[in-house]
């Protein structure tokens, strides 16, 4: 397998630089199981991701004109209820807040009462019926690292909709990140995000291509 591994200094340039990585490197295939059987993915075998102030502001990417925008800030905060929270529209499998509310509370209870100097603050997504599901979560863990009073988040995507999941998901990450930095009494740190399943479908390459090349 070949591994990627970008850094980048926030999450629009994380983004760009993801496009023209998977354009370039991503494997073409088409998809024989999962989202939107039948279409073509061009996808990266395995990516690290470094995105050292993911706290800079804009937190989701603004396109060249022409490009219809992957996400704004309107759709991120709505979007931040399904991390922070149980609620589940009937329609939806599951959200991610569902596994997620009754552990970030208790992440951030083991900092204060503990202290930073542990590896057990560490969010699960999703357990061993999730694998049954027509659609098991994307997002499968959020690990957590306190060095040099920052909080730093470690997650990690099984497969990731690189057009318009990503940036929405890592805003709402940043977001979720500055939350609970502020309630652990720390500063903000990074994001290091890992996919085995970065990808851009068939119907976005065109988009991508603008982007990435007007960018």
């Amino acid at each position: 397998m070949d591994i990627s591994v970008v850094e980048a200094r926030d999450l629009p340039e994380a983004w760009f630089l993801c496009l023209r990585r998977t354009l370039t490197h991503g494997r073409e295939y088409v998809v024989q199981r999962g989202s939107n059987v039948g279409h073509r993915r061009k996808e990266l075998d395995l990516i690290v991701l470094k995105v050292v102030q993911p706290g800079n502001r804009p937190l989701v990417p603004d396109v060249p004109q022409g490009v219809p925008p992957p996400s704004s800030m309107e759709y991120v905060e709505n979007y931040l209820q399904y991390l922070l929270t149980s609620f589940k529209a009937d329609r939806e499998q599951y959200t991610y807040g569902e596994d997620l509310e009754p552990q970030i509370p208790e992440v951030i209870r083991m900092y204060r009462q503990d202290g930073y100097d542990t590896n057990q603050a560490f969010m699960a997504v999703g357990d061993r019926n999730s694998i049954r599901l027509p659609d098991p979560p994307c997002l499968r863990c959020i690990d957590t690292r306190i060095r040099s009073g920052k909080l730093h988040f470690i997650a990690y995507f099984r497969s990731w909709d690189l057009w318009a999941g990503f940036p929405s998901n890592l805003a709402g990450l940043q977001l979720l990140k500055e939350y609970m930095a502020g309630e652990i009494g720390v500063d903000d740190g990074e994001i290091i995000a890992l996919s085995k399943g970065l990808h851009l479908y068939d119907y976005s390459w065109e988009l991508a291509k603008s982007a990435a090349r007007m960018s």
